[in-house]
């Protein structure tokens, strides 16, 4: 049975608001970017397939890399609830393009790659913001209860829209997954509208739009590159995701390998959120009792390269489909230990501008990997691209692992966890996981 106590966090009306509107919003935004992936396969020749379907995550991370260390500033700097209300209101308007494209059977896939990217720039500016705001909405006491909440909402929403999408896809269209989309947009705008008596920033924590400098982004940059800790996790999140990112090869391995159509495809893109949601499940309970954080970090990373292995060589649906669920599981272990840890070493005043730059990893990883992934499966093929893709997450784990013995060793003491209880609780509410970042 489920306690009132597992949802006390939702007492807090400015936290329930943004957690509802953002789980509409979020279900959206999944299911669109399992159509956006099948639309462009669509408009594009079979031996053109791969690439085509690569160069999806490069137009995504070029304004990610382009935005990421003035975005964090800005969320340093200026109201981040006006902040986010302009985001989603651009992203709004971009998706409501896209349907518009699509419902029109324009052709021409470069279009769909602009209005992507241009997605992908309010994203780098909406994050930073969004993880900046959560943990201020319910008091420190509730924090733990938010952090669960958050990551159960994301990883459902990132199973249901991409089934969703699935199912649209196959009966109406790409178009109508995009005009749902929209829509769903409109509910975090109105629960930010609707937001009352957010707690002020202290002088010290709050900026000016004065402080949106090159000097101020060149601070964040210094205090990551300075923590041999954070750098390394940031360091293994993107390399690991570089090499192992294959969900831009979903739609060949749907149409060509497995033959399971669009409603097959929509499964297996939810597959990763539903070993990831699971996971969390078990997680919340056992995070403060996980002491070798290091070592556990390293082995889920790995475990997420021998998943993506098993799954390119897989030609059972069903095998496929627990390979990747297994690859979000693990994914779910090492985003939250790496997110602990770097909110313990970062310091308050920091946290926008340690997130924009820890944007560029941890999504431009997944996005580049995405490229890298479509160019070999254009000339070697889809099963060589995402077998060679996990075999180099097992490098780059093996590398980390022996280049940097601090994160080998890092470990949860009691005395830390009693110290920093309050940031561990902070740094899970605003953990940027598999499902908060749908194309991991």
């Amino acid at each position: 049975m489920i306690s009132g106590r597992s949802f006390v966090a939702l007492q807090h009306r400015n936290f329930r608001l943004i957690w509802i509107g953002l789980f509409v919003s979020l279900t959206g935004s999944t299911m669109q970017n399992a159509a956006l992936l099948w639309h462009v396969s669509l408009l594009v020749t079979p031996e053109r397939k791969g690439l085509a379907l690569g160069l999806v995550g490069l137009v995504r991370v070029a304004p990610i890399i382009a935005f990421s260390m003035v975005s964090g500033v800005v969320a340093d700097a200026w109201d981040r609830r006006r902040l986010m209300l302009f985001t989603q209101t651009a992203s709004t308007l971009v998706t409501m393009a896209l349907a518009a494209v699509a419902f029109s059977g324009f052709s021409d896939v470069w279009l769909v790659y602009a209005l992507a990217a241009l997605g992908a720039a309010a994203g780098a500016f909406d994050l930073p913001a969004r993880q900046a705001l959560m943990p201020t909405l319910v008091p420190r006491e509730h924090l733990p209860n938010a952090i669960s909440l958050n990551t159960i909402m994301f990883q459902t929403a990132s199973v249901i829209g991409p089934s969703i999408g699935g199912l649209l896809i196959a009966t109406a269209g790409v178009g109508w997954a995009y005009a749902v989309n929209a829509v769903s947009f409109v509910f975090v705008i109105i629960a930010l509208v609707m937001m009352r008596d957010l707690p002020k920033r202290a002088p010290s924590e709050a900026g000016s739009r004065d402080d949106v400098s090159w000097h101020a982004a060149l601070e964040g940059l210094r205090f990551v590159f300075r923590s041999p800790i954070i750098r390394s996790t940031m360091l293994l999140d993107f390399f690991a995701t570089f090499f192992a990112s294959a969900t831009a090869l979903l739609p060949i391995f749907a149409q060509d390998i497995l033959k399971v159509g669009a409603k097959g495809y929509g499964w297996l893109y939810a597959a990763p959120s539903i070993g990831a949601l699971m996971t969390s499940a078990a997680l919340v309970p056992l995070t403060d009792r996980i002491e070798r954080r290091g070592q556990t970090l390293l082995w889920a990373v790995g475990g997420f390269g021998l998943a993506t292995i098993v799954f390119g060589l897989s030609r059972s649906f069903w095998l496929t489909f627990f390979c990747l669920a297994m690859t979000g599981a693990t994914d779910t272990v090492s985003t939250v230990i790496r997110n602990i840890i770097r909110q313990l070493e970062t310091p308050d005043r920091l946290r926008g501008r340690m997130t924009g730059v820890n944007m560029v990893f941890f999504m431009g990883g997944p996005q580049l990997g995405e490229l890298e992934a479509g160019a070999v499966a254009n000339w070697l093929g889809a099963t060589f691209s995402v077998v060679s893709g996990g075999a180099g997450c097992l490098i780059a784990t093996a590398w980390v692992a022996a280049t940097t013995p601090a994160l080998r060793h890092y470990r949860s003491l009691r005395s830390a966890s009693k110290k920093y209880g309050s940031a561990i609780a902070e740094s899970a509410a605003a953990v940027p996981n598999a499902a908060e970042n749908p194309n991991r």
